[in-house]
């Protein structure tokens, strides 16, 4: 199975615009994500998918690949989707990685390239300690066999009676096979996922499936929303030095 990571990279964001080319300890934040998804195991290629020239030129001239999207499509999805089109290699897969996530886990990536062999839509999870009301920590729950029933920023599954079962937070990485995820970009935007504001919803409600692996992967998934968010990715990369 080819697989091709490709990470989706705008510049214009409301709470933090231009956060693709914020600076990290001294390299641009895309480019540590880029580094981070070259040391996965499990891909084929490595290419960012933007709308901006800025973006895209730095990422080449540090060697990297990357194509130009068009800067009016609705997602990061629909910005792989053309992507793929664009690089127009045969690759079986997709994994859509998040292009804020500088502290990414190369593990989460083959993780969740494992889960394709077998399933057409993955994404992954971990168990939650703290901060269960956080709307931006999107919630899971699962059928026993590990499948998606719902996601929510709500706090799920409300434990009416005493119970140990665990609460897991999705993290926000995906893979698809190229079939699905052409096939998903052309799905109709559904009630649940514009109530939440959750994209994969529209997966669910269309009535497909999404495999959930829980990751063994212990560093944390911090997605840099903000100017703290970023502040505190540079604390932790100076506490390992």
């Amino acid at each position: 199975m080819k697989i091709l990571g490709i990470i989706p990279a705008r510049y214009a964001s409301t709470r933090f615009p231009g956060k693709p080319l914020a600076d990290i300890n001294g390299k641009p934040m895309i480019l540590r994500v880029y580094e981070r998804a070259e040391m996965s195991g499990s891909l084929d290629g490595v290419v960012v998918a933007t709308d901006d020239e800025r973006i895209y030129d730095c990422v080449r001239n540090a060697g990297g690949n990357a194509v130009m999207t068009d800067s009016n499509l609705p997602n990061g999805t629909a910005r792989c989707e053309q992507a793929l089109r664009i690089v127009g290699e045969d690759y079986d897969s997709v994994i859509n990685i998040q292009g804020d996530e500088p502290l990414l886990d190369p593990v989460m990536i083959d993780e969740a390239a494992g889960l394709l062999g077998v399933d057409y839509c993955a994404t992954l999870c971990r168990e939650m300690s703290e901060d269960f009301a956080d709307p931006n920590a999107v919630k899971v729950v699962m059928t026993l066999d590990g499948y998606a029933l719902y996601f929510s920023r709500s706090v799920i599954p409300y434990k009416r009676n005493e119970s140990a079962l665990p609460v897991y937070q999705h993290i926000g990485i995906y893979g698809y096979s190229a079939d699905f995820l052409r096939e998903y970009v052309g799905l109709s935007d559904t009630p649940l996922s514009m109530a939440e504001s959750l994209e994969q919803l529209r997966i669910l409600e269309h009535g497909y499936r999404i495999r959930v692996g829980v990751t063994d992967s212990k560093i944390p998934s911090i997605g840099v929303d903000t100017p703290e968010d970023l502040q505190r990715v540079r604390e932790i990369l100076n506490a390992e030095i």
